[in-house]
Parts: structure tokens; C-alpha cells; sequence
């Protein structure tokens, strides 16, 4: 009997542990439960097949609304090879098929539906798009008109798209209903896809077709229940293939616009509303890159800053073997033929478009983590968790794998071939047949708030494996929260129940999570669409605008949803209604269903509050600041294949200082090969004039520039590092040169002051190292062309009278092979009175070299950094928490890349010849799952290693290789091997004693690679700022350009901490490939902050407020003066360095700008002489 008990009090025991384990926030409710037994079951025949009809296994949509009126939202599906069905919301998760009462039935091939009022009954309508492609007659598009409820409560619809002229017959996929005209009426924008017997990646001219079955529609309400097609003279006629589309004012000037997603090659565009019945496509203007196979679109402000960011997904894989086997990546030429014939840059993966609210997007997927969910449809931007930040839903899976690149080169060797077609046909088919389908998860993305997201799928309870195509959210159950539904190829549908309750009700254990909502159903008949949405509580806000044709070939619940955490109260609530009307609603309750009526709405027009002034001002013309950076190209990928980006578009350079000895600044900027650098002195009115230095141009790449006095004659001579990959070191076209200053600003090169040095390099930067009185110099070297990544040297140029001499071998021999240096400085890390030497390059540690007393040794493990091998660019300084010692900012690639790099899994390159031809291979390896992958595809790495096809005859074979498989220990025998561990672009502290702590900079700064850097007190607070610039477009196709930074201002508040300032608010916008950055002092004691673009205008910005004359102190230093000490009106010292060059290439003013915080500096020369100067 005790054992009975025993056993019993067990059961008791683990029944109620798992009680109190809470449910996952979605739980799938079965057919059997909900009584939706649909299946769009797609059966292929001869005729119809996946061969003939390139979109076979695209799927179906699904359209949530309440077509009954009872309160509940019901559910139609729309079925391809089957019947579309419509499903009545009977309450508690029961639906019942009412279509063949409904008379909703389709007997073609249905793909998009959209629900909306047409023609404003207060009775919601069903249009359904239809592509079959046999015939036009079989191919119009289908209206449903809702003439309300029979006897049996069931709402009967009559069919009557000819009547409304809406009878379409191009091959639909969505239609979105709007205003676009504002005249009080719905008109509609069809999407199509193109039907042109034509290979749809093929690069050809982009033509606009006009009225053509495959051109997108725009349809005119003509106000009677009549439509009339107006695409010709609306703009609307550009070829494409349309798979998402969205409505929403992107330019926010109250009218609304388009974003329209197109398959394969065809450019999604941004469809702008000209405010006169015409629209312009305009994306080139606001993005800078699309996703190469768009899809499903979805829009909405994600990051809660009140501006509208842009979701389109793709096909990208997740794991490493689907994306080896996966079609689509262009080669460097076919990309850049597509560039020249006029389609956008498009990438192969998701996108993520967050919005600037300047007329610009960054484009932030691989920092966010949602770039690579394998074949996609929809995408859903919507809080399921009612935590306050829109959560990214995006459906995925293909019956079968078409893009198997196995499969591909055999169809297109069989389209090729001249005989045998007949027998080749049969095989493709037999291959179709036997083809696999990629069946995946769905992906559910939880915001993390900070423009990163985290899959949840798995957690959150999405965790069946399917073919999903279209989607939708809809509250079906009225409790709150956002329940989902999705149309399924070859399955049932899936719903999915939310289990989200508001915050302190009912403490459900069973419950997932309890966060409180705010819900909003809108009364204003047409004026519904385009209504704008401003929530305000607790200091933080969210915006939408009402739209319910979202995602892929759906319809959403048609009311506005918010998620509020733990907010009880939301403070005030905006309403801005298409007509201009407004409405202010406050304290209101949460946890409620909100209707707004636009009757109730003022008529009052909203003031539009002024902008405020920005920080900084773009001044370049007004200054006579003209300078177009140029540089012929050079693919270095023709010689290296596997390199991660190229070597021959890394500057130029800026070196600033008075070169004529007025007294004024002046600043040189650097050239490409064989182009003149520009030399442009200030005169006394602040303007500048354009001359140069010479008439003899560079072989090479003009990088690092330098102005200091090489000679101690007091003049400032110039220094040009050669740098670039377009030729081989020994023949000598990256050669140093100095060139001598008369001083009045007239230079002579002296061919004899350096010795030779042929190391394609980077950076210069001086200082008494050796304490003797004049100014040495170190050279970074940056790389040997077509052997990357091998360790070239750099080098430290001792100064014998006006003359360098290589000391590098008796200082400080590490450095003859220290790695791919990128930028350096000469400061005292360590505080003791020495210059030290500090180093940061490609696939390097940041380096830290310390002053033994004229000779160097690297200390780096000592430092606490030893982990920190990366691609950093650049380097930085300054006393950014006030406590009397200098502290770093590093530029690095960033996050935003689909190489992630750690400790852990560090992303690796392996360097010989392995094929034993004479060139050097590098092979780069990341982690995908846990596990080492070699980062090239197959044909990459035969263009690389041409044995590879023979070794791997298949994609099949070569993708399912781990890097140790690939390359066993033997094979790497004798190889150059280095790796990276963070892309993070970081603030170093310093601690004391020559120890560090490392730590990201915010979020905003690892859009892109960090290049240019400056570090100054922009706003005259007290406390040092940043601002940075960077980007690429250097790199290969696959990775594609790294070009989301728009330049960034980072307010610090003098404890190591920075606050990022929106762009519109900083006015420091740079959004080319950018590359140095110099500080310069205006004759009026105004600072000017320059930054130079790799083939692009360089561009000069003032501050506005603070930096003049009127808050800024001036002080010029002396030639040999190193750091200061800043005794502060608040009783705090701040350390400052005087820099010959830092940052990437370039050379910032030597006059101090102190603000009214400083009450005096101590200035300290490199023989540690001082002189105190009292403000």
C-alpha cells in the first residue's frame, strides 16, 4: 500500500510540473478542430507542369475579414488546381465551409485575394486573382460582390468583375485597393507576372512595355462601380514579375505610393505618387539594393522611431549544403552588365530596409539576423507577442527544388544541345518527378528592440515543416493577441492560436506570455485606407498605417494592432485620416478594441511642427570645395577568385595643415592611379582654391598622405603612401614619395629621401619616437597583389636629417611581417611618457607595440585584448570618459555581413598553392550551425582551383563536404593560416597599466564597415563625440556591397558611453563608399570636418552651434608638441594626444578647438617639456 501511495503522489508530482510549464505563444489547431478541411493540392499533368509553367508550385493566398458582420474574422482560401473556399468564424476556433451557399468557388487557377468594401455596402467583397496560363478567357480575374446574408445567416455573393470592369485577365498575382487619386473611392493596382517566353534572368536593356498581359495594372474608380485601366497613363508600365506588393505614403507627403516586389531579374520598384494621377518609380533614389528573387513584401515601422522600413524576403538558405546547391548568385561580370542595362544591385537573400527618414534606406537584414529563411513568400510585420515591437513572420517551402544547381546545369546543357532533345526532354522530366521539395519551418522572429531579431519558431511553437505560401494575421478569437493562418501546398492549412493575455489577467500559467494590447477598428469607409496611427506612452511611441493587403497573395485582419508590453495606459493617440482630418484621443485604457470614427474627427488641419536645426551643414560648394575622387577599375578578382573583396578601391586619403605659412589651413586629398591629387588652400574668407602639387601622377593608389616637416626648416612637407593591387610589387609603382615644401606651398619631390619601399601600403603617421628632436614615421604595408592574404611588411622610417632610414629590423622586427595593416597611431597607451605604437589591420589583433626607449615590443596579450582579431580599418582616440588617459574607437567590418566572427567560430583563411600552378590560394571557412564549411561555392572555387571539378563532379558531392573533409590536415600542411574573432566596431577603455576593456559601439555603428573616423566635442558639452563613415564596394557578388552606412554622429557623455543621433536630427549624411575623415579650422576659428569617397565628391561639413569663435577657443601647436592635459571647470583632467595621422589615411588639423568647459591645458612636447596655457 505504501508503494501505491508512492507511486501515486509521483504521477501527482510530474502532472502538476507540467502544469506549470507554459505553453509555447502558438499552439496549431488541427482540421479536426476547426473544421477547415481545404487543401490547395496541386496535381501536375502533361500540359500543366512545373516546366511549362515556371510559378506552378507558388501556392495560394488567404484573406481574413468579417464578410457576416457578427464580430468574428472568417477566412478564405484561395486553391489553385482546386476550389478556393470560404470558411465562416463560428467563435472558439470553429469555422464552417460555407462556399458553395457563399457561391465563392473558383474553377481556375486562384492566386491572390484581397477583401475590401468596393462598393461601400458596409459588406465586405472577395477579388481573386487568377494566372492560369492557357488562356485569357480562363485568366480573368474574379469579383465577388457580397449582397448579404440568405436565410441561414450565410452571406451569398453574386460574381460581376465585368460588370465592374474588373474583369483582368493579365497573369495576377495581388491586388491592393487604394486612393491613389483621392477622390473619395477605391481604386486598385493588380500585380502580375510576366509571360514572356523568355529566360526571366536574362540581362537584357530594361524596356517599358506598355499594355501588355505581364504589366502590372492600375485600375481608376470612376465613382459609379465601374473601373477603367489607366496603367499607360499613370506611369504604370514597367515589365516585371510581381509577387508582393504593398501600400504606404513611403515620402510621407500624404499621398499614397507603392512598393512593388519582382521576381528574377526585373528591379522591385517604389512607385512614388505624383499627386496627379501618375506615379514614378523612384527606388533608385531611396535603396540602394534589393533582394534579386523578391517575394513577399511587407511594410511597417519595426524599430518604433515613426518612420515606415521595408521587408521583401528571397530564397537565401541557412545551412551551409542548400546554399551550395542554390541558383541564383551572378558572376562579378553578369553583375555588373545588370548595373549598366539599368536593374538595380540585387542580392540574393532577404531584405531588411530601414528607414532614414531622410529620403534614404540602409539595408540592415544580416545585422538583424532575418536575411537567410530559404525559399520564401510571405512576410508579416506584426508584435505576436504584444511586447511593443513588431515581430517579422515570414512563410517558406517548395514542393520541389528547382534551383538545385545539379538539376539547372543539366536543363540548361539540355537547352543548349543541338541533338537528342527529344530523350534530354524526357530526362528533365523524369528529374522533376523525382525531385525532393524543400520542406522548412516557418520563421517566426522575435524584435529584440534593438534592430536585431531572434528566431523563435521552434520556442514559440512553430515547429511543423511544410510548404506554406501565403499568410495572414487576424485576432479570430477577439482575446487580444494575433493569431495566424497559412494557405499549404499539399497539406492542410495550418492556424495557429495565440496565447498571449493581457498583463495581470486570469495569471493563466498554461498561458505563454502576458503582455497588454491596444486594438483599433477604424469607421471611415474608404477613408480607412491610408490612415495614420501615432501611439505615445512612457516616452516611446508607435506608428501605423492602415493597409490590409500585406505579405503574399493575402488579405490581413482588417483593424490596427499594438502591442504594449506592460503599459496599462497609453498616454495619447493620434489619428490622421487621408483627407487631412485629425483626431487626438488621451488616456486611453489598454486591453481594449477601440472603433474611431472619422465623423468625429476635426477638420482642423495638422501644423507640421519645423525641423529643427541640425548639427552639421553640408558646406562644400559654398567654400569652393570641388573634388570628384577617380580611379579606373580594377578587378582583382580576375586574378585572385576567392578574395573577399578587392585591394583597388581603398582610398583616397586627406592630410591637413598650413602649407604656405598664412597662418591658415590647408588640405591635400589624395588620387587614384595615374589621376593628380588636389592641394587646396584656404584663404582669409574661409574659401578654398584647387591646385596641385605636381605634374608627374602616382603609378599607384594614393592611400595614407601626410603634412608634417620632414626637415625641421619649418614648412610642412608632404608624404604619399603608393598603395592599390594593380601591378606586382617588384616593379616598383607603389614607391613612396616625399616631396619637399619651399614654404609657400610649392612642392618638389625628392626621390632620394625615402629608401625603397615597394609593399602596396596604407596608412603614415609620425612622431618622435626617439625623442631626437624631428619626426619619424611608420608605414603601414596593406597587402602583396594576387597573394592574398599573406603577411606584407610595414615598416618604421627613422629620420636622419631630412633623410629616412628603414630602422624596422633593429626597432621593432615583428612588423617586417606583422599582417595586412589598415591604420596606426603613435600614442602613449600606457602612460608612461614614451610614444607607443598602436596597429590595426585585416585578419590582425589589435596591436599594441610599447616604447622600450627607442625600440618596440608587442604587448598585446598583456593588454587584456589578445581575442580581438578582426578587419578593422581604423583607429581613433581620445580621453572619452574624462579620467586622464587615452582610450580608442576601432572601425571594423561591422555586423551587418553574412560573415559573423567569434571567439568561438572565428572565420578563417587558409593560404598556399595548393594546386601547386604558382599562385597563391586562399580559402576562407566560416561556421554554419556548429560546424566548419569551406565559404566558397563550388564554381568559385573551380575558378580557383580547376581540379575541383574533377574532385567534385556534382554540387551534390561538393556541398555536402565539412572544411575538414575538404581539406584534412595533410592538405594544410605548410599553409598560411590567420582568423578573425570580432567584426564589431569597438571602444577600447583604457584602464590603467596598460590594460583594456573592449566593447561594441551602439547598434547604428555596425550597419557597414567603419573606415573613417574623428573624434572632437561637436556640441561643445564637454565630452568628446564620434562621427563615422564608412561602406564598400569592393566586395565580391556573393557578399554583396557593403553600403547601409549613411555616415554616423555618436554624442558621448564623457563616461565611455554614446548616444547615436538620427541623421536627421545630426545632419551628417555620407552614404557613398567613404572612406577618410579630417578635422580643419576655418579662418573664423569654425571647424570643418571633411571625408574623402572612393570615386565619389568629397564632401565638408560645419557645425553649426557650437564650434565658433564665440564658444571655441583656438590653439595652435607646435611641431613637436604630443599631448595635453585639460584642467576642466568641473575639477576633472581630460588627456589629449596631438596626432601626425590617424584614423583611415588621413591627417587631422594640430589647432585645438577648446570649449568653455576648459579653463586651461598643460602642453607636453615628446621630451616631455611643458608650457601652460591659461583660457
Amino acid at each position: 500500500m505504501k508503494n501505491y501511495y508512492s507511486v501515486f503522489f509521483l504521477i501527482l508530482l510530474l502532472s502538476l510540473a507540467g502544469c506549470n510549464k507554459n505553453k509555447p505563444l502558438f499552439e496549431r489547431k488541427t482540421a479536426s478542430e476547426t473544421g477547415i478541411s481545404f487543401i490547395n493540392t496541386v496535381t501536375p499533368n502533361d500540359s500543366l507542369n512545373l516546366l511549362s509553367y515556371e510559378y506552378f508550385y507558388n501556392g495560394g493566398g488567404v484573406a481574413v475579414g468579417d464578410v457576416n458582420n457578427d464580430g468574428l474574422s472568417d477566412i478564405y482560401f484561395t486553391g489553385n488546381t482546386v476550389s478556393s473556399r470560404l470558411y465562416i468564424n463560428q467563435g472558439n476556433f470553429k469555422f464552417k465551409d460555407v462556399t458553395e451557399q457563399a457561391k465563392v468557388g473558383t474553377q481556375t487557377w486562384a492566386t491572390g485575394v484581397a477583401m475590401v468594401d468596393i462598393n461601400q455596402d458596409n459588406l465586405l467583397d472577395i477579388y481573386v486573382c487568377v494566372a492560369d496560363y492557357r488562356s485569357p478567357e480562363l485568366r480573368k480575374n474574379l469579383l465577388y460582390i457580397n449582397k448579404g446574408l440568405n436565410k441561414e445567416g450565410i452571406p451569398t455573393y453574386a460574381e460581376e468583375g465585368e460588370e465592374y470592369g474588373l474583369a483582368d485577365n493579365g497573369y495576377g498575382t495581388q491586388a491592393v485597393f487604394f486612393d491613389y487619386d483621392k477622390d473619395n473611392d477605391l481604386d486598385v493596382y493588380i500585380l502580375c507576372v510576366n509571360k514572356e517566353d523568355v529566360n526571366p534572368n536574362l540581362i537584357r536593356q530594361t524596356k517599358k512595355p506598355k499594355r501588355d498581359p505581364s504589366v502590372d495594372r492600375l485600375y481608376r474608380n470612376n465613382g459609379n462601380n465601374t473601373f477603367t485601366n489607366v496603367s499607360e497613363e499613370a506611369g504604370i508600365n514597367q515589365e516585371g514579375f510581381g509577387l508582393g506588393v504593398v501600400v504606404t505614403d513611403i515620402n510621407q507627403d500624404g499621398w499614397p505610393d507603392l512598393y512593388v516586389a519582382n521576381d528574377f531579374i526585373f528591379s522591385d520598384q517604389l512607385l512614388i505618387n505624383n499627386q496627379n494621377g501618375t506615379f514614378s518609380d523612384s527606388i533608385k533614389s531611396y535603396i540602394k539594393h534589393t533582394s534579386q528573387f523578391s517575394m513577399g513584401t511587407d511594410i511597417a515601422d519595426f524599430n518604433n522611431d515613426g518612420l515606415m522600413d521595408i521587408v521583401t524576403v528571397d530564397m537565401m538558405p541557412a545551412d551551409n549544403k542548400r546554399q551550395k546547391l542554390m541558383n541564383g548568385v551572378k558572376t562579378y561580370d553578369e553583375f555588373n552588365l545588370a548595373i549598366r542595362r539599368g536593374y538595380m544591385p540585387q542580392y540574393v537573400r532577404n531584405n531588411l530596409q530601414l528607414n532614414n527618414g531622410n529620403g534614404t534606406f540602409s539595408e540592415i537584414s544580416q545585422l538583424a539576423g532575418v536575411h537567410q529563411t530559404d525559399w520564401s513568400w510571405a512576410a508579416l510585420l506584426a508584435d505576436f507577442d504584444n511586447d511593443g515591437h513588431r515581430d517579422l513572420f515570414i512563410s517558406n517551402g517548395i514542393r520541389k527544388d528547382i534551383t538545385h544547381l545539379d538539376f539547372v546545369m543539366y536543363h540548361a546543357m539540355q537547352k543548349r544541345a543541338r541533338f537528342g532533345r527529344a530523350e534530354g526532354e524526357d530526362q528533365i522530366h523524369r528529374m522533376v518527378e523525382e525531385m525532393e521539395g524543400v520542406k522548412n519551418q516557418n520563421a517566426l522572429f522575435r524584435n529584440n528592440g534593438d534592430l536585431t531579431f531572434t528566431n523563435k519558431s521552434e520556442d514559440w511553437g512553430l515547429k511543423e515543416f511544410s510548404f506554406t505560401n501565403g499568410a495572414a494575421y487576424a485576432d479570430f478569437d477577439n482575446d487580444g493577441d494575433l493569431d495566424l493562418v497559412m494557405n499549404n501546398i499539399d497539406e492542410e492549412p495550418y492556424l495557429y492560436e495565440n496565447n498571449t493575455l493581457p498583463a495581470g489577467k486570469n495569471k493563466d500559467k498554461n498561458k505563454a506570455t502576458t503582455n497588454n494590447y491596444l486594438r483599433l477598428k477604424l469607421k471611415g469607409g474608404v477613408l480607412d485606407h491610408g490612415t495614420k496611427v501615432n501611439l505615445r506612452y512612457k516616452g516611446q511611441k508607435q506608428v501605423a498605417e492602415y493597409t490590409p493587403y500585406r505579405g503574399f497573395q493575402s488579405t490581413v485582419e482588417p483593424y490596427l494592432h499594438f502591442g504594449l508590453g506592460n503599459i496599462t495606459q497609453v498616454d495619447s493617440l493620434e489619428v490622421i485620416w487621408p483627407d487631412g482630418k485629425y483626431q487626438l484621443l488621451q488616456n486611453i485604457k489598454a486591453n481594449q478594441l477601440l472603433t474611431l470614427q472619422h465623423q468625429d474627427a476635426d477638420a482642423k488641419p495638422l501644423t507640421t511642427p519645423k525641423s529643427p536645426q541640425t548639427l552639421f551643414t553640408e558646406v562644400s560648394q559654398a567654400l569652393g570645395i570641388d573634388y570628384q575622387h577617380q580611379d579606373a577599375e580594377y578587378v582583382d578578382f580576375k586574378v585572385q577568385p576567392l578574395l573577399p573583396h578587392k585591394f583597388s578601391q581603398n582610398g583616397p586619403g586627406m592630410a591637413v595643415g598650413d602649407v604656405n605659412n598664412d597662418g591658415l589651413e590647408d588640405f591635400y586629398v589624395g588620387a587614384g592611379a595615374n589621376k593628380l591629387g588636389k592641394l587646396f588652400v584656404q584663404n582669409a574668407q574661409g574659401k578654398f582654391k584647387a591646385t596641385t602639387i605636381t605634374d608627374k601622377p602616382s603609378a599607384a593608389d594614393e592611400m595614407g598622405v601626410l603634412l608634417f616637416d620632414a626637415d625641421n626648416d619649418k614648412d610642412l612637407d608632404l608624404y604619399v603612401v603608393g598603395g592599390g593591387s594593380e601591378s606586382r610589387p617588384e616593379l616598383g609603382k607603389y614607391q613612396n614619395r616625399l616631396f619637399r615644401n619651399n614654404g609657400r606651398g610649392q612642392f618638389t619631390e625628392d626621390p632620394q629621401a625615402l629608401p625603397p619601399i615597394i609593399t602596396s601600403g596604407s596608412c603614415v603617421i609620425a612622431a618622435d619616437y626617439d625623442q631626437d628632436g624631428d619626426l619619424d614615421l611608420f608605414i603601414g604595408g596593406r597587402v602583396e597583389p594576387q597573394k592574398y592574404p599573406l603577411p606584407v611588411k610595414s615598416c618604421i622610417l627613422r629620420n636622419e636629417g631630412g633623410r629616412f632610414v628603414d630602422a624596422t629590423s633593429a626597432v621593432c622586427k615583428e612588423l617586417e611581417n606583422i599582417g595586412m595593416v589598415t591604420s596606426a597611431l603613435w600614442t602613449d597607451f600606457d602612460q608612461d611618457g614614451k610614444v607607443d605604437l598602436l596597429v590595426a589591420g585585416e585578419w590582425m589583433p589589435l596591436t599594441f607595440f610599447k616604447n622600450t626607449g627607442g625600440n618596440f615590443k608587442n604587448v598585446t596579450a598583456a593588454t587584456g585584448l589578445s581575442n580581438t582579431s578582426g578587419w578593422w580599418n581604423s583607429l581613433v582616440a581620445g580621453d572619452f570618459d574624462n579620467d586622464g588617459d587615452i582610450d580608442y574607437a576601432a572601425g571594423n567590418l561591422g555586423l551587418n555581413s553574412r560573415f559573423k566572427a567569434s571567439v568561438k567560430e572565428p572565420i578563417e583563411v587558409y593560404a598556399k598553392d595548393f594546386d601547386k600552378n604558382g599562385s597563391t590560394d586562399a580559402i576562407m571557412s566560416f561556421y554554419i550551425a556548429g560546424k566548419k564549411y569551406p565559404v566558397p561555392g563550388r564554381d568559385e572555387m573551380i575558378d580557383q582551383i580547376v581540379s575541383t571539378r574533377r574532385d567534385y563532379p556534382s554540387y551534390e558531392k561538393y556541398a555536402n563536404l565539412t572544411f575538414a573533409q575538404m581539406y584534412p590536415p595533410e592538405k594544410l600542411a605548410g599553409t598560411y593560416a590567420v582568423k578573425a574573432e570580432t567584426f564589431k566596431t569597438s571602444y577600447l577603455e583604457n584602464l590603467g597599466g596598460g590594460k583594456f576593456s573592449i566593447k561594441a559601439l551602439p547598434v547604428q555603428a555596425q550597419v557597414a564597415p567603419v573606415f573613417g573616423m574623428s573624434a572632437q566635442d561637436y556640441n561643445q558639452d564637454g565630452h568628446l563625440d564620434l562621427v563615422l563613415t564608412g561602406n564598400s564596394y569592393a566586395t565580391e557578388v556573393m557578399t554583396g556591397a557593403y553600403d547601409a552606412f549613411i555616415g554616423l554622429y555618436l554624442q558621448g557623455n564623457g563616461k565611455g558611453n554614446f548616444v547615436p543621433v538620427p541623421v536627421t536630427q545630426s545632419g551628417f549624411f555620407v552614404d557613398g563608399d567613404a572612406k577618410g575623415v579630417a578635422g580643419i579650422t576655418l579662418a573664423n576659428g569654425q571647424a570643418l570636418t571633411l571625408v574623402s569617397q572612393f570615386n565619389n565628391k568629397l564632401k565638408a561639413f560645419a557645425v553649426n552651434k557650437p564650434a565658433s569663435t564665440e564658444t571655441a577657443k583656438v590653439i595652435s601647436l607646435q611641431p613637436l608638441d604630443a599631448f595635453g592635459i585639460e584642467y576642466l571647470e568641473n575639477g576633472q583632467q581630460r588627456k589629449c594626444e596631438f596626432y601626425y595621422g590617424s584614423t583611415y589615411l588621413s591627417q587631422s588639423s594640430r589647432k585645438m578647438l577648446l570649449g568653455p568647459d576648459v579653463k586651461s591645458i598643460e602642453i607636453f612636447d615628446y621630451n616631455g617639456k611643458s608650457r601652460k596655457v591659461t583660457l
